[in-house]
């Protein structure tokens, strides 16, 4: 693999994990993807980066002092470490709750979303395409690498989704058939957490899919923010 140190483009065979702490989830849950540790000179003393030192050097991982690399790839940020990792596909887990994304679009969102569902215990992701690039280092700084601790797959639209698992299906939208609090879940069976774009929600075509539902809020606002949502839903669905 050709590996070129710089900033990361989508078509790309590898990425970065930027930062302390993203590097060490990443060596910790997904070392062996890892190609490559790069430290910066100002951060030796730094305790994370002397921790992410011991465990390349026990699993013999490349370690290098590159301050230029770090500047061209975390461009004005400050870091002491980037993990270099390629990237790898999944398959969700069956007979495991899900949450689905329908065409996500903000990298920032997903990081949340991802930390978020780990938070409560939900560790599969799917993307229904087009969506945002899970391997964006912008997505996997804002969850602090959680990332390297879920499951996730792509799907080319919802049918091809829903015929893959066969989860319970909870819609999230605005013109839903039940309010949250009227929703009785069946804990025998996994379920799927599914939402719309950030901008345009679910269409009317999800309203019949499974149990539409909506997240009462005041008339003071039109909608919630789709991490804020996602994380509503999580904690009701799993307490």
């Amino acid at each position: 693999m050709d590996i070129q140190l710089k900033s990361y483009k989508k078509d790309f065979q590898y990425s970065y994990a930027i930062g302390v702490f993203p590097t060490l989830e990443l060596l910790k849950y997904k070392k062996e993807e890892v190609l490559m540790v790069l430290l910066s000179s100002d951060g030796q003393e730094n305790e994370g980066v002397k921790k992410i030192i011991d465990i390349c050097n026990e699993h013999k991982i490349q370690v290098q002092i590159n301050d230029k690399a770090i500047n061209r790839i975390s461009k004005k940020e400050n870091s002491y470490a980037i993990g270099v990792f390629k990237k790898y596909e999944q398959r969700l887990e069956e007979q495991n709750n899900h949450v689905v994304l329908v065409n996500p679009s903000d990298m920032g969102n997903l990081g949340t979303i991802i930390r978020t569902i780990l938070g409560f215990g939900i560790k599969n992701l799917a993307i229904i395409r087009p969506g945002v690039d899970i391997f964006d280092p912008k997505a996997i700084r804002a969850s602090m690498g959680a990332v390297f601790r879920i499951s996730f797959q792509y799907f080319e639209d919802f049918n091809n989704y829903q015929t893959t698992y066969s989860n319970d299906i909870y819609t999230f939208m605005l013109n839903a058939k039940k309010s949250l609090p009227e929703v009785e879940v069946n804990t025998s069976r996994p379920f799927s957490l599914v939402f719309g774009n950030e901008g345009s929600g679910l269409g009317d075509e999800f309203t019949d899919i499974g149990t539409s539902i909506i997240i009462p809020h005041s008339n003071e606002i039109d909608s919630l923010n789709l991490s804020i949502a996602v994380g509503i839903a999580a904690y009701e669905f799993t307490k």
